[in-house]
């Protein structure tokens, strides 16, 4: 048996050894490939000009990103695509229920429904450009980019269009209507701008 004065020299060497290969705790723990994924969300969407719908929109979907700048664009670009489509069908239906029938206002839906299929379409451009294009390199990565962005922008364009024909109505109209598409229309521009601000920071090393 060890004299007590060897045992406790022993059992104080001995300790720190132990306590450095304890387990860490766990807030010190790796993260998961998914909260990995989250974060690196998080991180680009502050690019964007509204960086909590950025998230909010995109972070459910983390394990499709993988941490990648690319899928990321490509993924917004298709959530402001269903929610375009979405939108451009209120708007028919607006259209065929008679809602503001008369004048005005029965053209601007027309217009807007018009301006909005057209700038779906272009979203819808903008995806394609994107699909593989981290299979590429060189030019045709900067080609597919800059056509992106191309697209992204008429898009927004079209969008706005759409809002600026109820505006410069004035006072005319069923406000209930105007008030109502220009609310969603403004939601979808939302989108649209934070999907163009990921787009553009393929290319703008953000």
């Amino acid at each position: 048996m060890l004299p007590n004065s060897l045992f406790f020299l022993f059992f104080f060497l001995f300790l720190p050894l132990v306590a450095c290969t304890s387990v860490p705790p766990p807030d010190l723990a790796p993260m998961s490939p998914d909260e990995n994924a989250t974060e690196f969300i998080r991180a680009r969407c502050v690019l964007t000009r509204y960086p909590d719908l950025c998230f909010t929109s995109l972070s459910s979907y983390a394990s499709a990103v993988r941490r990648s700048p690319v899928q990321l664009a490509r993924l917004a670009t298709n959530v402001t695509l269903t929610r375009l489509r979405a939108l451009r069908a209120h708007v028919s239906a607006l259209r065929r229920a008679g809602a503001g029938a008369a004048g005005r206002e029965a053209a601007a839906l027309r217009d807007c429904a018009e301006q909005l299929g057209d700038a779906a379409d272009q979203v819808g451009r903008t995806a394609a450009e994107l699909r593989g294009l981290e299979a590429l390199v060189g030019m045709e990565v900067a080609w597919r980019v800059s056509n992106a962005q191309t697209w992204m922008s008429a898009a927004l364009t079209n969008e706005d269009t759409c809002s600026d024909g109820f505006r410069e109505m004035g006072g005319g109209g069923t406000s209930s209507i105007r008030t109502d598409v220009c609310r969603r229309v403004g939601r979808v521009i939302q989108y649209t701008s934070n999907a163009l601000a990921l787009v553009n920071s393929l290319v703008n090393g953000g």
